[in-house]
């Protein structure tokens, strides 16, 4: 081990100009590229330089995990020079891809460590940019730590541009000087991105997802406008963590409030784990020796092992298309490749083995101004599948959130279709029947949007239910709901006997437009094994603008309260939508439903009218 004056000297002995650093590197050479907001631009703007200048270097190939800068050398003007290969597309080399000018390598972000380390992508030189070092030598990887570790084990020659603007982060951030050949002090600005402004789309399908993260999860917050969105709207959230590949400075201000303390995660507790950030200088300075932060490498962050190490691990990515079975494309359009597949598949992998776990696709329901659905029949030709059909969980838009794992193709094209924009579900319902994932005469009602705002919790003492407007994807569910009844029950609801409740009838009870046709269940389990245990709908007379209510209740929920709390309900939301009035046909001995009108008529001050006939009882009432 080397003594203090000893990395002293070599960093004297091996300090030198970018240019003379540069000088060293051959012909035909593989260079790796310090990452994201941690790239080398001093380095790299003069190794551009050199090529301008007629320094002979040719067919370099330059190695890069995420471009966040201009990436001068992907230009055509250096294409006998450099040739850009990324393991995930930026902004500044899109367009060189697209062209063919620059290539991409596809693979996960756990595994692009391991791919230098091992040799079968060798590295000649690693140009990586350090914080100064300590007084025992050790530098920091700052910003970005990803697969900084492999690339200078891996590389012959090692260029460090020593910059005192990089942030001293913690964790297995940490490089010693002897690592580096060549050492270049250059104070510069690191490359900043300021967190994106959320749309009105953005910010609904943020809400959304919000709804399904419990108090104590541990989030991945993926890159994009939507994941980063969804921070806003977590301030009513308690004891929160972080493990995910990338942060940006929206996570300041929930761990500032307390929101994310890291307290209840169950892998590294008291941490926020990553291996990158992107954002700006407020950021930097906030990670700068911040010990809440522990930087790790790729291969440890992204493993879906460790993922799933976390409890209520909460994993939040995009997507650029999701077909009607479920597969996920978000590195592609059609051939053209947009990004990469990133962490994606390692998060969603590792938050569905985590106990409590929660993988989200978040995407926007349609694209290019609202001219094209991102809900599609088939992915695009030569659309990549990130996430595959069987590692899909929920899928969200801005019209609400879905649950595919473990459903049929019906199903999820039921789900999917049911969170398109309204203009595009015919389209999406005619291509699922032609596919053969539906029934023939399987119906949605046109433009209904399912009114989120209507769900809710509802504690009844030790039962907690789950309130919510029904969908059409519930078909299966209120069969299921239905053949569990009584004959007793059936009987009261129906008003005769039945051992049958066929697709029709499921249908005709789920696919409803919310205000001519309404209904709402009470549900018990979480999403994966949801169970209805009451029902409610009406159905409205236009001309009298009158509703017709029904309701049942499962057996073993019954004289709980259920009953007179979803009636409540469609008191409330009827008069809510401007209805003035509601009517139901009561059996004569069905007492308790009888009840539950009168209870409601006396809270809120109308008068229930009623009158008998062949042991029917018809209840009516009007608001006003």
């Amino acid at each position: 081990m080397l003594g203090l004056q000893d990395h002293e000297k070599w960093y004297r002995d091996h300090k030198i100009t970018a240019r003379a650093a540069l000088s060293q590197i051959r012909s035909g050479s593989r260079v790796f590229l310090g990452s994201g907001c941690a790239e080398p631009q001093h380095l790299l703007d003069t190794l551009v330089t050199m090529a301008k200048g007629g320094h002979r270097l040719t067919d370099v190939e330059i190695v890069h995990m995420l471009t966040v800068g201009a990436a001068p050398h992907a230009a055509r003007q250096f294409d006998r020079n450099f040739r850009h290969n990324a393991f995930f597309v930026g902004a500044g080399v899109r367009q060189a891809v697209y062209e063919g000018t620059a290539d991409y390598t596809p693979i996960f972000l756990s595994q692009i460590p391991v791919l230098l380390r091992s040799g079968r992508m060798p590295i000649d030189v690693a140009l990586v940019q350090v914080s100064p070092p300590d007084r025992f030598g050790y530098c920091s990887f700052g910003v970005s730590v990803e697969a900084h570790h492999a690339a200078v084990a891996a590389a012959d020659l090692v260029i460090a541009q020593v910059n005192p603007r990089m942030p001293r982060t913690l964790g297995n951030s940490f490089v010693h000087v002897t690592e580096f050949d060549a050492i270049v002090e250059w104070e510069e600005e690191l490359l900043e991105v300021p967190p994106p402004q959320a749309d009105e789309v953005a910010k609904a399908i943020a809400r959304h997802i919000s709804r399904l993260i419990e108090n104590g999860s541990t989030l991945q917050i993926g890159v994009g406008t939507i994941p980063n969105a969804v921070l806003h709207y977590l301030f009513d959230k308690r004891d929160l963590g972080i493990h995910t590949e990338m942060f940006s400075d929206g996570l300041i201000d929930l761990i500032e409030t307390g929101v994310v303390n890291n307290k209840r995660k169950s892998f590294h507790p008291g941490k926020v784990v990553a291996a990158f950030c992107i954002g700006t200088r407020r950021l930097y300075d906030y990670i700068d020796g911040n010990p809440i932060f522990e930087f790790h490498p790729t291969d440890y962050t992204s493993s879906p092992l460790n993922i799933a190490r976390n409890d209520k691990m909460v994993a939040i990515n995009t997507a650029l298309e999701v077909d009607i079975t479920g597969q996920v494309c978000a590195d592609s359009l059609g051939y053209r490749i947009y990004s990469g597949i990133g962490g994606q598949a390692d998060f969603i992998r590792g938050a569905a083995m985590a106990s409590g776990g929660k993988p989200i696709i978040a995407l926007p329901s349609t694209a290019e101004s609202g001219a094209v659905s991102r809900i599609v029949p088939h992915l695009s030709e030569g659309a990549g599948v990130v996430t595959t059909r069987g590692d899909v969980h929920y899928v969200a838009t801005e019209y609400g959130v879905v649950y595919l794992q473990g459903k049929s193709l019906r199903e999820r094209a039921l789900s999917l279709i049911s969170i398109a924009h309204p203009k595009f579900r015919e389209e999406l319902l005619a291509a699922a029947k032609e596919q053969k994932y539906l029934f023939a005469d399987q119906v949605l009602p046109e433009k209904a949007v399912y009114p989120v705002e209507i769900e809710h919790t509802y504690r009844l003492n030790d039962l907690e239910l789950f309130v919510r407007p029904v969908k059409p994807s519930d078909e299966r569910l209120m069969q299921e709901y239905l053949y569990h009844l009584s004959e007793r029950s059936i009987y009261q609801r129906f008003f005769q006997a039945r051992s049958t409740f066929p697709h029709e009838l499921a249908q005709q009870m789920v696919s409803v437009d919310y205000h001519e046709t309404f209904g709402m269940v009470a549900t018990v389990g979480k999403d994966e094994n949801e169970v209805i245990v009451a029902s409610a709908q009406w159905v409205l007379n236009i001309n009298e603008n009158v509703a017709e209510l029904a309701l049942s209740v499962a057996d073993a929920y019954q004289r709980r309260g259920i009953g007179t709390y979803l009636h409540h309900e469609l008191v409330r939301l009827a008069r809510q939508q401007g209805i003035a009035g509601l009517r139901a046909s009561v059996l004569v001995g069905n007492a308790a439903m009888r009840r539950i009108w009168e209870n409601e008529a006396r809270l809120e001050g109308y008068e229930v009218h009623s009158v008998s006939n062949a042991g029917v009882i018809d209840l009516w009432v009007r608001f006003s």
